[in-house]
């Protein structure tokens, strides 16, 4: 394994098998991300996303599966002081043996007055990401966020056409999130390293559409963290589904001439560009192989 690929991919996807399109059963999901913790690309999985309304579904089959670390990422409804209050109290119960540790929230859509009252009640040492709309101004949001540990959510997909923000705005938007210094993690509709038409969901009448690449929005990422690119430079990167484009070496990625070191790529992962939200974890290590990136060391 390069240690440049593994810089870029380290535990980038949260597990979301129970969201559309794929929509699994609670054992389902949970089985699955118990099995991928046990192949050779573990290394590219972190949370497993539960909203805070199934926790009881989740504790209940928890003592079924044989698995060293629950990492759960909890989906916040509109209801967010009592749904808090919820994952305090859990916090304090949390058993031990079962390896549970809730490690991030995702807040719904809010509004900044709201994520402003929000910010005081969140639990410390876990991460909070708030979903923002990237087909509006952010710059409220921003100006909320900026300063504190909070985090955005965009959505990059969905399973309607429409749902699918145009390059432009997703592009916009992560200049946006570097100048303001605010991390942010994607979800939905970034199953493919490269951007492409492709099916919406996984029905066979489903329409087709252009999807964003996760390579593409994680170069990006560390290009614009670091201040390396020009915003008309930014838009190239993330709409280029040219696989040759992106050559890893062992200390380095680069993308034409631009150049990111082993260091570079770790902040900005660490810093900025958290991971993305899949309901597959099977189909980016499918395509990220088909790219040759992958070995199964």
């Amino acid at each position: 394994m390069l240690p440049s690929v593994k810089a870029l991919l380290a535990s980038i996807v949260d597990y979301a098998g129970l969201f559309p399109p794929a929509k699994l059963s609670m054992q389902e999901a949970m089985v699955n991300y118990a099995n991928y913790q046990l192949t050779p690309y573990s290394w590219m999985l972190n949370r497993f996303v539960l909203p805070v309304s199934r926790l009881n579904e989740f504790a209940a089959l928890v003592p079924t599966l044989d698995l060293k670390q629950w990492s759960l990422s909890l989906i916040i409804s509109k209801d967010w002081e009592s749904e808090i209050e919820i994952v305090r109290s859990l916090s304090s119960k949390l058993d031990s043996k079962n390896h549970i540790t809730v490690t991030s929230l995702e807040f719904p859509l809010l509004s900044p007055l709201e994520i402003e009252r929000a910010i005081p009640y969140l639990p410390d040492g876990v991460e909070a990401f708030f979903e923002i709309p990237l087909n509006a101004d952010v710059q409220p949001y921003l100006a909320v966020l900026k300063h504190t540990k909070a985090a955005v959510k965009i959505r990059t997909g969905g399973i309607t056409i429409e749902a699918f923000p145009s390059i432009t705005e997703l592009c916009q938007c992560i200049l946006l999130f570097a100048d303001a210094q605010v991390a942010f993690k994607a979800t939905a509709g970034l199953h493919h390293p490269l951007p492409g038409n492709y099916r919406v969901t996984y029905e066979s009448d489903s329409p087709s559409t252009l999807m964003h690449g996760f390579l593409n929005v994680a170069v990006l990422a560390a290009l614009v963290y670091w201040q390396k690119v020009t915003p008309q430079v930014a838009l190239e990167v993330l709409q280029d589904s040219a696989s040759n484009s992106f050559q890893f070496t062992t200390d380095a990625i680069t993308w034409r001439d631009y150049y990111l070191n082993i260091a570079e790529i770790k902040q900005a992962r660490q810093r900025f560009f958290r991971s993305f939200g899949s309901c597959s974890f099977q189909e980016p290590i499918d395509e990220i192989k088909e790219l040759k990136l992958l070995t199964s060391d």
